[in-house]
């Protein structure tokens, strides 16, 4: 008697339905709060918008395998599960981490046998499909071609670079973004205020949401994984409130002073600047870590190390560049925390660099000269004579390739009558620029022919 308890029947259902809801009840909050229907899904506005391949998907039109990649916390595992609700499609997940060529066979052959049973086809979600090796790869080409299988697979990583090209040429591409700090908050606080959420059994006060926003980096799941932390801290001491303190605590991080969007930020990233420039690599560095703290984004400050490399290094390290770009891509490709690393090699790199603004400054010249007029016609042996009727025009006539003589260099002008003789890249005598600053004069009086200057 007790066994018939779990056979289908009232009871089995009863008890069915009963085990279900335990298992959500106890599920972590990220979970809980996963979007059930297009409309909770917050972000992705330029995948989900009328007529946007993926609400078209998931809506059941035009059924296509496709990979998702994007950073962590976009919404990933939660598009693929709507895929298959929305469709009433079989969903099967597998983990890249946990799983192999023998585990996709068997979803393939089960999903072929429903296919051709009952008509049920089947979504098959992997996730870090990036993960898989080629031959794994290769081992969903049939079933994806045929459509056994809708394939929604998922990666951090660029799939250009990590998914094989068979596989690629059968799947919809899209692109997830981190989520904005707006969508993270109204996660933050549907979380709170929704019965499979806290409920509204507490309340979360403006500056713990805060941090909890700068927290996520754009990641969801990171600010309701601190969130459902935050709220058992609280509910242990008989509190009501989530304050700031309780948020920190949890999560083990300090609240920085450091608004993104106000004066904090602006003089934040100005000191780091400031500190680079002035060669004090300690300050540089502890800026660096308050921004990075307060969860500033790795790609605005790479940005500002690009900029700074040419701007305040420039030719005293060429080097310094290829560096800062470097650390740019290094922060695309692995995201944080590890890019803090990259980033912090570069601002290391170029607080101790010899420092050049001789760049900024020789362009600017130029581009001031542009914009009062100073231009004129390109010189006639200058231009081209590769079309028919140039040398008729004189175009590209008298040239003087610089290869044919020893030297490489000779006299010839290059610039416009109105700048010859302008003499904008004035090279310092500090790190890599001092050799510069001893050839510049002696390369423009053999192109210019003029005489050395005698004293």
């Amino acid at each position: 008697m007790a066994d018939g308890l779990f056979d289908e029947g009232l009871f089995g259902a009863e008890v069915a339905d009963k085990a279900e809801r335990a298992l959500a009840d106890n599920a972590p909050l990220p979970v809980r709060m996963r979007p059930r229907t297009l409309d909770e899904v917050v972000g992705q506005d330029h995948l989900l918008g009328p007529g946007a391949p993926l609400r078209r998907l998931v809506e059941g039109a035009a059924p296509a395998s496709i990979l998702l990649y994007g950073p962590p916390g976009t919404g990933k595992t939660t598009l693929a599960t709507l895929v298959s609700q929305a469709t009433g499609r079989r969903f099967v997940a597998l983990s890249a981490l946990s799983s192999g060529v023998k585990e996709v066979r068997a979803v393939i052959q089960e999903a072929r046998h429903r296919l051709g049973r009952s008509g049920e086809s089947t979504v098959l979600f992997i996730d870090e499909v990036h993960r898989f090796s080629k031959t794994q790869q290769d081992a969903l080409l049939g079933a994806v071609e045929d459509r056994v299988v809708l394939l929604v697979a998922a990666t951090t990583e660029n799939p250009f670079f990590s998914v094989v090209s068979p596989l690629l040429s059968r799947s919809l591409v899209l692109q997830l973004h981190s989520l904005t700090d707006e969508a993270v908050r109204a996660l933050v606080d549907r979380s709170v205020a929704e019965e499979r959420g806290l409920g509204g059994r507490l309340r979360l006060t403006e500056d713990a949401a805060e941090h909890l926003v700068r927290l996520a980096s754009g990641d969801a799941r990171r600010a309701l994984t601190a969130l459902e932390a935050a709220a058992e801290a609280a509910e242990s001491t008989g509190a009501e409130v989530i304050d700031l303190s309780t948020v920190e605590a949890t999560v083990d991080k300090a609240a920085v002073r450091y608004d993104r969007d106000g004066d904090q930020h602006f003089d934040v990233t100005s000191a780091f600047i400031k500190s680079i420039r002035g060669s004090d690599v300690d300050a540089a560095l502890h800026y660096l870590a308050r921004m990075v703290e307060a969860g500033e984004d790795p790609r605005f400050i790479a940005r500002r190390l690009v900029v700074h490399a040419s701007e305040d290094v420039g030719m005293a390290d060429p080097t310094a560049l290829g560096v800062a770009v470097a650390a740019a891509q290094a922060v695309a490709l692995i995201g944080m925390p590890e890019g803090r690393i990259a980033l912090a090699q570069a601002t290391i790199h170029l607080a101790t660099a010899p420092k050049s603004n001789a760049v900024i400054t020789a362009v600017d010249a130029a581009l001031h000269d542009v914009r009062s007029g100073a231009a004129g016609p390109v010189p006639a042996h200058l231009r081209d004579g590769h079309y028919s009727g140039a040398k008729k025009l004189g175009n590209a006539t008298g040239y003087r390739y610089p290869h044919d003589v020893a030297e490489g260099v000779l006299a010839q002008q290059y610039p416009p009558d109105a700048v010859v003789g302008k003499d904008y890249y004035q090279p310092t005598s500090r790190g890599a620029e001092r050799a510069l600053a001893e050839r510049m004069p002696r390369l423009r009086r053999v192109i210019r022919d003029e005489s050395p200057r005698r004293g």
